[in-house]
Order: C-alpha cells, then sequence, then structure tokens
C-alpha cells in the first residue's frame, strides 16, 4: 500500500536521503555561530532588573547626565574598622588607595570624598567612597565585575573594603548564581545520563539528546553573542538557554526514536519509510510541542523591563534550534543510524515496543476507576494549591546575596553605621525652584529620618537624597516612595535603587495576569488547532492551571513561610521574588504543555484511527506514557539538583519548577487528563462543524 505523508513526513523523508546535506548545513551553522560562542559569557549584560519607562529609570538618566552619575548605578565602597577611625593614617591611606583605583577606571565619572554626617558615620568608624556611573547600569555592573577584586585587596588586618551598592550587588548575584548554577549542572549531568540511558535503553540512542542539546546551545549562544551587538541581553538568558536546550533537546528526542524504533523495527518498515512516519506522526506533535513553548515565552516579552525580555529571547533561540534540529538533522541520523541506533543497548530493551504494556495496564485502571483516581489527584492538587492565595512577592533583598561577599558585607557595615535604610537611599530630582518644597516634604514623611543637604546639578536641577527609616525590602519603604510621589512637587522624580525595584515589581504585578491571559488563550488555541477538539483542547490548559497553582502554593509553604528552609539552607525573604509568578509561570506553562501535547496526540491519533474513546485514552497512555514518564524524570532531576544550590534564586527556581513538572506529569498528564478523556467520551473530542470549517486539518496519522 502506497503511503502518503504530510509535509513534516516528507520533510522528513527527505532528511533521511540527503544526510550529507543535512549534515553539511548543521555543521556550517555550527561551526559559524560556534566562533562566536566562547565571547558570549563576557558580552552578556549584568543589570537590566529595570521598569523600563519608569519614573525611577528617568530620574536615574538624569542624575548620571546632570549630578555626575552619582545614581543608583554608582559603585559605593565601604571602608570600614572596628578599631580605627577616618582620622587613622592608615584608615586615610585605604580611602586615597580606593579612590586612586576608583578613579583610574574609565567607567567612572567621578570620584567622591566621603563627607562627616553625609557619608562618614558618627563613630568614624565607616566611611563611603562612590565613583559616579560613567555609562549605563550594564557597564557599571561589569566594572564591579573588574573592580572588586583589587578593591577588596586593599583590606588589611584592621581595615576591611567592600563593594556594595546596587551595582555591586547585581555583580555578586550574577556571580553566585552562574556559580550555582555551573554546579547544579555537573550534579545533574551523571543523574541525567543515567535516566537517559535507562530511557532509551542504548547507550547509542542516548547520545542523540545531547547531540541536540550541543547543538542548540552552541548555535543559541552564537546568536546571543551576535544579538548582544545590537542591544542588551542579560547574563541570565545564557543560563536559562542552557536548561531548556537539554530539556527539550531530551524530550523531543525520547518522542522521536522511540516511534523510529516502533516503526522500523516494531512494524518492520524501510529505513526511510520509518523516518517518513515517525516526522508524519511524533515529528508533528513535535513542531506542535516547540510553537507552545516559543508562544508561552513569547507572553514574557509584554513586561517591558531588558533583563526580563532578554531572558525570553535567549530561551526561544535555543528553542528555535532544538526544533529545527529535531525536524531535520535527527531523523538524516536516524536514517543513517538505521538498525544500529540500538547499538550497546540494554539486555532488557525491546526494540520494537512502542506500545507500554504497564502504561497500557495503567490507562486499563484509570478507565474502569476514573472517579476514584480522579477526586483523589484533584484533591491533592487542590490542597497544594490552596496557599497561593496568601502569596507574597518582593524585590529579593540583600540575603539572596551569600554572606561573605563583599556587597552583603559593606551593605551590613552601611546600616550598623548609618541606619536600617541608608543602604536603600531615595534620590529626588527637582527643579531648583522646588527644591526648597521637596526637602520640606520629605522631612515630615512619617517614612523619612534623614534629608541630605541639596546638591546643584546642571540645567536648573537639584538632587535632594533621603534616607527612609525602614529596611530597603521591606514593604513600608515601598510605601515610603508612594507617598512621595504624591506630595512632592510635580517636577520633582523619585528614583535610587529601591524606587528601581518598587517600580519594577509595581509592573510585574500589573503585567503578570495579562501575561497569564495571554499565554491560556494562545496555548488553548493551538491545542485547538493541533486537536480539533475545543473540549479536551480547554481541559488540557486548565489541567496546566491546576499544576502551576500546586506549584507555587508549595512555593509559598517553602520560600515565604520558611518550612524546609533548614534542610534547603537558606533563609527566608517572608516573600516569594516579584519575578517568580510571570517568568516561572511561562516556563511552567511551556514544559506542561510539552507533555500535553505529546499525550494528547497520541490519543488523537488513536481517535482518528477507530473512533472508539477507550481505544484513544488508552492507547494514548500507553504510546506516550513512557516518554511523559522518562522526560519527567529528567526534568525533575535535573531542576531539583538547583534547590540545592547556594543562592536563594536557583533554590526558588529549582523547587519551584521541580514541583511543576513532577505534579504535572504524574498527577495531571498521567492521571487527570486520562481520567476526563474517560468521563467525556465520545465528548472529549466533538467539534461544530463551523469550527472544523475554519481549522486546518490536522491530523497525527498518515494515510
Amino acid at each position: 500500500m502506497t503511503r502518503t505523508y504530510g509535509p513534516i513526513g516528507r520533510l522528513g523523508r527527505f532528511t533521511a536521503t540527503h544526510f550529507r546535506g543535512v549534515a553539511l548545513l548543521w555543521f556550517v551553522l555550527a561551526a559559524v555561530l560556534g566562533v562566536f560562542a566562547p565571547r558570549v559569557e563576557s558580552a552578556l549584560s549584568g543589570a537590566g532588573w529595570e521598569a523600563t519607562g519608569s519614573e525611577s529609570v528617568a530620574a536615574r538618566g538624569m542624575i548620571d547626565q546632570r549630578f555626575g552619575g552619582m545614581s543608583s548605578s554608582a559603585l559605593m565602597v565601604v571602608v570600614h574598622s572596628s578599631t580605627k577611625t577616618v582620622q587613622d593614617p592608615a584608615f586615610q591611606a585605604t580611602i586615597s588607595r580606593t579612590q586612586r583605583i576608583l578613579d583610574a577606571d574609565p567607567r567612572v565619572k567621578t570620584v567622591s570624598t566621603p563627607t562627616p554626617g553625609v557619608s562618614i558615620s558618627r563613630d568614624g568608624h565607616t566611611a563611603i567612597v562612590q565613583a559616579g556611573a560613567g555609562g549605563s547600569s550594564n557597564d557599571m555592573v561589569a566594572a564591579a565585575d573588574d573592580l572588586k577584586t583589587p578593591l577588596h585587596a586593599l583590606a588589611g588586618d584592621t581595615v576591611n573594603v567592600s563593594l556594595t551598592g546596587a551595582s555591586g550587588m547585581w555583580s555578586d548575584f550574577n556571580e553566585a548564581n552562574l556559580k550555582a548554577m555551573l554546579k547544579s549542572e555537573m550534579i545533574s549531568w551523571p543523574i541525567t545520563l543515567a535516566i537517559l540511558v535507562l530511557a532509551f535503553g542504548s547507550l547509542v540512542a542516548a547520545g542523540l539528546p545531547l547531540l541536540l542539546t550541543i547543538l542548540g546551545l552552541v548555535a543559541a549562544a552564537g546568536s546571543l553573542y551576535l544579538g548582544t551587538q545590537l542591544l542588551d541581553i542579560s547574563v541570565w538568558a545564557m543560563n536559562f538557554a542552557m536548561m531548556f536546550a537539554l530539556a527539550l533537546g531530551i524530550d523531543y528526542a525520547l518522542f522521536i526514536v522511540m516511534r523510529f524504533r516502533a516503526a522500523h523495527f516494531g512494524s518492520e518498515l524501510p529505513v526511510e519509510d520509518a523516518v517518513a512516519e515517525t516526522m508524519d506522526t511524533a515529528g508533528k506533535a513535535v513542531l506542535f510541542s516547540g510553537v507552545t513553548v516559543l508562544i508561552s515565552l513569547s507572553a514574557v516579552m509584554l513586561v517591558p523591563s531588558p533583563a526580563f525580555r532578554s531572558m525570553a529571547l535567549g530561551i526561544m533561540l535555543a528553542v528555535i534550534f532544538i526544533l529545527a534540529a529535531t525536524l531535520t538533522l535527527l531523523p538524516a541520523v536516524l536514517a543513517k543510524l538505521g538498525d544500529r541506533v540500538d547499538k550497546l543497548s540494554l539486555p532488557w530493551v525491546h526494540q520494537g515496543e512502542h506500545r507500554s504494556a504497564r502504561f497500557a495496564a495503567w490507562g486499563e485502571r484509570l478507565w474502569k476507576r476514573p472517579v476514584a483516581f480522579g477526586a483523589l489527584a484533584l484533591a491533592l492538587l487542590v490542597a497544594l494549591a490552596t496557599p497561593v492565595f496568601g502569596l507574597k512577592t518582593g524585590m529579593p533583598s540583600i540575603t539572596v546575596v551569600p554572606e561573605d561577599d563583599g556587597s552583603r558585607v559593606g551593605y551590613v557595615h552601611v546600616q550598623e553605621a548609618l541606619g536600617k535604610g541608608a543602604p536603600g537611599a531615595l534620590q529626588i530630582v527637582t527643579d531648583r525652584a522646588d527644591a526648597a518644597t521637596a526637602a520640606k516634604v520629605a522631612a515630615a514623611d512619617r517614612g523619612i529620618v534623614q534629608v541630605m543637604p541639596a546638591v546643584e546639578g546642571a540645567a536648573g536641577k537639584t538632587l535632594v537624597q533621603v534616607i527612609p527609616s525602614t529596611d530597603p525590602s521591606s514593604r513600608a519603604t515601598g510605601e515610603t516612595v508612594d507617598r512621595l510621589r504624591a506630595a512632592l512637587p510635580q517636577s520633582a522624580l523619585v528614583g535610587g535603587s529601591v524606587a528601581e525595584n518598587h517600580d519594577l515589581e509595581a509592573l510585574l504585578s500589573e503585567k503578570t495576569p495579562l501575561v497569564i491571559g495571554v499565554v491560556l488563550i494562545l496555548g488553548f488555541l493551538l491545542l485547538l488547532v493541533a486537536l480539533q477538539a475545543p473540549i479536551i483542547a480547554a481541559f488540557g490548559v486548565l489541567t496546566n492551571l491546576l499544576a502551576v497553582g500546586a506549584a507555587f502554593g508549595v512555593a509559598k509553604l517553602v520560600f515565604q513561610d520558611g518550612h524546609a528552609s533548614g534542610l534547603l539552607g537558606f533563609e527566608p525573604q517572608g516573600f516569594l521574588d516579584a519575578w517568580g509568578p510571570v517568568f516561572f509561570f511561562a516556563m511552567i506553562f511551556a514544559i506542561s504543555m510539552d507533555y500535553t501535547v505529546f499525550l494528547l496526540s497520541s490519543a488523537k491519533e488513536h481517535w482518528d484511527r477507530s473512533h472508539d474513546p477507550k481505544e484513544a485514552m488508552i492507547g494514548g497512555v500507553a504510546h506516550s506514557g513512557r516518554v511523559v514518564f522518562a522526560a519527567a524524570a529528567v526534568m525533575v532531576a535535573v531542576f531539583f539538583t538547583f534547590s540545592l544550590s547556594g543562592p536563594l534564586p536557583p533554590k526558588e527556581m529549582g523547587v519551584i519548577l521541580g514541583v511543576a513538572v513532577l505534579l504535572d506529569a504524574f498527577l495531571v498528564r498521567l492521571l487527570l487528563i486520562p481520567v476526563t478523556l474517560r468521563l467525556l467520551g465520545r465528548w472529549a473530542w466533538w467539534a461544530p462543524r463551523s469550527l472544523l470549517r475554519v481549522l486546518p486539518d490536522v491530523k497525527f496519522g498518515h494515510a
């Protein structure tokens, strides 16, 4: 019988018969982008955590231009001694050497001299040297990277030197997180390889996801470097790209290789036909999955913040290259390997087994008792999700930086010497005519303990710095910012690192519902196109929310309430970092939809063939359950290793994503969705004729 394949199947056959051309194309692409890949780490930016167009960002720009760069991006060096004061020659010599090091850096515009009552503590044991920003916030974080080592080297037995401030904090924060993520990846790789060998049953097959991952990473890294020549891209973009490249490379390779084995060994199709059939079925599901992931992450672009947009961009680039390699290079390699795909296989591997007997038995069990299993899963998910209604968010406090890092040491010295709110001074920029009024308003505010002398700047502007009475990361300080903005003269702008964090947090709170709504709507539309069935498409999206809600419910218990903080080794802040809900939601939804497409596309293939609800449900579980189980096991292992990292943000990521994948794969995709298919019966696949006339005809089988 002549087999007819769709566009993806025909693409698979083409790559299977043109191995040399496809391999050469990917070799050239990897070689060209690989030239730039090693340079990416040094080209990526360390800042960008800001609300583009906000009042605080405008204030920073004005201060940089008209007040010698003494904005939130300025470098703050704390010289402290518990035994000596600023009058001591050794203390003064340390200050002088600090000033010389700062002044020698071309990114520094001006260097201040410590002033009594402003930047020298009353007891004289602490002095602050500030270096005005001569470049962007990213330039100053890079300057902090370069200067903190020589500055810290000035410390002696009795005098300590610490680089702090926003730029110093982001420098230490990025460095600590990079080390933690690299350490976690080193731990996760052996675990990942072991699971891959068990999942694929063959050393040769297990190496295919690594091929996709390496190609995707090299191409994404080179592309990110080229992107840095046009715009600032966060250093976190590469970290997340690496993680998603590994996760999706494994997912897609599992789905494709398992289906190829079934077609080649099980159905005894010739290699080229086996590749074409594989890509016409599993390849089509991978394409829909990849597009779903891209759509979920593209919604993050709605948040006007450079760090968020560039992180989403980094992941999306990795996904695009992984998807392209899966649809072109992987089928070409499978055709070239043929029978050798199972070389060095484990003795219990069944080459042609596509339908898992164990997962088929699990599907039969769910079919017989759907209400009992469904109610249990639903009750557990709802119970875990309930705490999410008490979730609080905030921008990270200094506790996310390791205790012995210079920015945290200096921060503590400033607080002890000048007051709790001193590290988070607010900067009020106003017209010269309104300066006296601005100072009076600030002095009258209950949240302000000190108003610094006004500083005259260029173009008729005046800078008034004020010290809040509360810790920079407390909600009370944010409320102080809001009160000042409401009471100050119209010409006044309130800036400073605390105001920038406050504006970003407000932006995230404002945009999170929009991002979630867009992700849900677009995710539903894509599932609708793929499945041609609005009811099960809607359930697929809604059940994703259960896993997401449960994951954030666990996050509230762990990171806000502090449960298991001793076990995980962190100091709870009393809230979840504000970027978590919007960014982690998009990531979780992307991964969840990955599994949803795999399961439901397999179920639809069986429905299209048999129009039997039972065969659709059990066949979908039997044919995709093992892939979902193995892929989820790898991701859970990878994500949970991040929870063992030192700094708090990787722990948040590891716990939230790990719990989300665990719950989504094992309670939602392998339990709740099959039960839903059972209870809906034929209604799961119903669609009005008017809708079918509009939708493209998508099938996951072949004619």
